[in-house]
């Protein structure tokens, strides 16, 4: 067994590795980046070493670094995780090559799999079902090749993965940019832009079979996960094992993926996926070389630790089991949880969490990459944490999951938690009626914005900062030359908004702990108080109202029995809107890369015309022209990074 390994990764798994390294008495070592000096992570291992700058490629992604590190510490191997250089074969050989044990399958294994055309290749002439489809760069009129096909069809990258590089795509006018994006995309996140194109089955469902395979001969399965809900072919909600699934569809399935492993001589932890359609027909889509984010729900219906076997079988054990030993038991469900608006198209939402409290409680795992008083940093991708639940069967494990969701509170960057709650709670969910497409059909309503709140939330939010000590723990809340000043004893006006409603709340004290209210002109009696950890007591109109809040110079997050709330000041925003008729500063809406600049100063633009393309947390967002006419400057290049409200282009709209 090893000594002393290296964890070559951040966040979640980076600290989940550790547990179970800590466990079997394994020294660990971690790595941060820049902005992960103060991480949970680095928090977790024995010992910590600076790795570099912020930016993934010379941090997480630089192999020479890390292999400095390595031989610094004097590890005897490297655990990757997943993402970054896990599915890296040449980092592999270097790592072996420096007599340090990869902990994962060979090189070879990882490169045959990691190219998608040659894996395809490989799983066909073994028998293993495959989509039809072509390599791009093979095809001597791709859109020929398409219309053959017939719509819609699926653009990924050979080299892809975690789903970038990949596109839908409906109609022959929408394949020109698919091709192009999907390969920029690509060439950024894996040095390699080759494409590969492939029917798409719609109404199918996303499964996929965990496999183990030792160095001694011995490949087992343990059983499969669902993984169909997804937001733009990133897995959202997975489960183990897969709703409604026949007995022969699942010997098909764990058949199938164990012949995968068995004939490439594949080693150590593997995920095979497949897309299932509603004939139960299945189609081989990838091998993940590594271990998967949502390995937890397989762990907990088998009661197997998949990094302890990942690090078992690096070391030369045998499997100490067969496959007939290995039995399901109970239903588990994973919901990931990540910094993104979904009210936002999903914006990222990089920054300080204020405080977060993950849930606990019989069948209750999580496995977080954050703590209260961290920075979620805009340099890579948006999970923060996963929560999982287990029960005796799904529905246990469903209703334990929605109860968990309800418990997480996060002040700070906005989340996806209530999105992650509509799906766990739409009937169809409920019924295991799940395929790719449940997510993309029921957008809006999973996505949008909750009803505005009633007057009762603003008056909170007003005694919050109202009734707080004069000098908090916690800050100084909203502290501006116009704004309120906690235990005030003059009138005091103040504009808030909170999920798309806008009043302006005046107080006025009545008493030690009271205040008249009026809440755009409405009047009421308010009394109450804040205690030094953020509970509410407060009477409104002389009803009892209890919460509790937390709170920064420009927010208040209001933690309530019927749905937390967060409550801004509208009144400092200042500016002119887009399409004014003059030229206006386009301003970034988050912190990230500028990974394409499309125009030039003067460049004439018809409406919705892309004009940069930002790039944070993994996903692309698009700077649009909001309506016809002319670029008058461009205030950043290529490449650059940029902060949350940097001006990116100067744009004059068409008169008239």
């Amino acid at each position: 067994m090893f000594e002393r390994i290296l964890i070559a990764n951040r966040g979640e798994i980076a600290a989940r590795v550790a547990r179970t390294c800590r466990r079997l008495g394994i020294a660990t070592v971690g790595v941060t980046s820049w902005a992960d000096r103060d991480a949970l992570h680095a928090r977790a291992v024995d010992t910590v070493l600076p790795l570099g700058p912020s930016a993934s490629h010379l941090s997480y992604l630089d192999s020479e670094r890390l292999l400095a590190v390595a031989r610094r510490a004097g590890v005897d191997a490297v655990h990757p995780g997943y993402g970054f250089l896990s599915e890296n074969a040449e980092f592999a050989e270097a790592c072996e090559a420096a007599g340090v044990r990869w902990i994962g399958p060979a090189p070879d294994a990882i490169r045959l799999m990691g190219d998608k055309d040659a894996a395809r290749s490989r799983m066909e002439r073994t028998g293993v079902p495959v989509l039809p489809g072509f390599p791009v760069e093979e095809a001597a009129d791709v859109t020929e090749r398409c219309r053959a096909l017939g719509y819609p069809v699926l653009v990924k990258a050979v080299a892809g993965g975690g789903g970038r590089g990949l596109r839908r795509v409906d109609t022959e006018a929408e394949l020109g940019e698919a091709l192009n994006s999907a390969a920029r995309e690509a060439e950024a996140a894996f040095g390699d832009g080759r494409l590969l194109v492939e029917k798409l089955v719609t109404g199918a469902r996303h499964v996929e079979v965990q496999v183990l395979a030792d160095s001694h001969g011995r490949t087992v399965h343990l059983f499969e996960r669902d993984c169909s809900l997804q937001r733009r072919h990133q897995k959202v909600i997975e489960e183990a094992p897969a709703p409604g699934l026949a007995p022969a569809v699942r010997a098909g399935l764990t058949g199938a993926a164990c012949e995968a492993a068995s004939a490439i001589g594949y080693v150590n932890a593997g995920t095979v996926e497949f897309l299932l359609a509603d004939d139960d027909r299945f189609y081989f889509i990838e091998m993940n070389t590594r271990l998967q984010v949502e390995h937890p729900v397989t762990e907990c219906v088998t009661g197997l630790d998949l990094v302890e076997w990942q690090i078992r079988i690096a070391a030369g054990e045998p499997l100490d089991f067969e496959q007939d030993a290995i039995a399901l038991r109970g239903h588990a469900i994973e919901a990931r949880v990540c910094a993104e608006d979904p009210a936002h198209d999903f914006r990222p939402q990089p920054g300080p969490v204020r405080e977060v409290r993950w849930p606990a409680g019989e069948g209750i795992r999580v496995d977080a990459g954050i703590a209260s008083g961290d920075l979620v940093p805009p340099h890579y991708d948006s999970l923060i944490a996963k929560v999982i639940a287990f029960g005796e069967d799904r529905e246990e494990a469903r209703s334990r999951l929605v109860a968990a969701l309800r418990q997480t509170r996060c002040a700070g960057p906005a989340t996806n938690l209530s999105l992650l709650s509509g799906c766990l709670e739409d009937p169809a969910f409920c019924a295991g009626q799940v395929d790719t497409g449940f997510i993309p059909d029921r957008l809006d309503a999973l996505s949008g914005s909750p009803e505005p709140p009633e007057d009762e939330t603003f008056a909170l939010a007003a005694v919050a900062v109202m009734a707080r000590p004069p000098a908090p723990a916690f800050g100084d809340p909203w502290r501006a030359a116009d704004g309120w000043r906690g235990g005030g004893s003059v009138r005091q006006t103040v504009r808030l908004s909170c999920d798309g409603r806008s009043v302006e709340v005046c107080t006025e004290p009545a008493g030690a702990g009271a205040w008249t209210m009026r809440i755009d002109g409405r009047r009421y009696a308010v009394s109450g108080s804040i205690d030094e950890r953020g509970a509410l007591d407060v009477r409104i109109g002389g009803i009892a109202v209890c919460a509790r809040a937390i709170m920064d110079e420009l927010r208040v997050w209001l933690f309530l029995d019927g749905g937390d709330r967060v409550v801004e000041r509208s009144d400092r925003m200042s500016g002119s809107t887009v399409g004014s008729g003059e030229a206006d500063d386009f301003a970034s809406p988050m912190p990230g890369r500028v990974t394409a600049v499309q125009v030039e100063p003067g460049s004439a633009v018809a409406a919705g015309a892309t004009l940069l393309i930002v790039e944070a947390m993994k996903i692309e967002h698009r700077i649009e022209a909001p309506s016809a006419g002319r670029v008058t400057a461009l205030l950043c290049e290529q490449g650059a990074w940029i902060n949350e409200g940097e001006p990116l282009v100067e744009f004059a709209p068409d008169s008239g």
